[in-house]
């Protein structure tokens, strides 16, 4: 089983192959929704790195893919500029999850 990224930008995509992860970079819609094609059809790919501008950018797409395909486990991970979430979002998150303030 192998990781592939999909990055908005070189730095990440860098830094990951170092670590030995194979990639591509893309910037418009039409480029991820090539990119997602492909890895969807490589049955080897079971984690894919998203940089999380994908998933702010084009979310339609993005929780589409999440929600009808089990394998591969897509992870939304921060760029070299850090996380796009605010510094609270987990208990956000929680909250209306379960529907409890914390």
């Amino acid at each position: 089983m192998k990781m592939y990224l999909i990055s908005d930008n070189i730095d990440t995509y860098t830094g990951m192959r170092l670590a030995g992860v194979e990639g591509v970079v893309v910037h418009s819609r039409e480029e991820l929704k090539k990119a997602l094609d492909e890895v969807l059809a490589d049955r080897e790919i079971g984690i894919v790195l998203l940089t999380e501008k994908f998933g702010r950018d084009y979310p339609d797409l993005v929780n589409q893919i999440k929600l009808d395909y089990k394998t591969p486990l897509f992870v939304e991970i921060p760029d070299r500029h850090g996380t796009g979430r605010k510094p609270n979002f987990i208990t956000d998150y929680v909250n209306e999850a379960i529907g409890l303030k914390l």
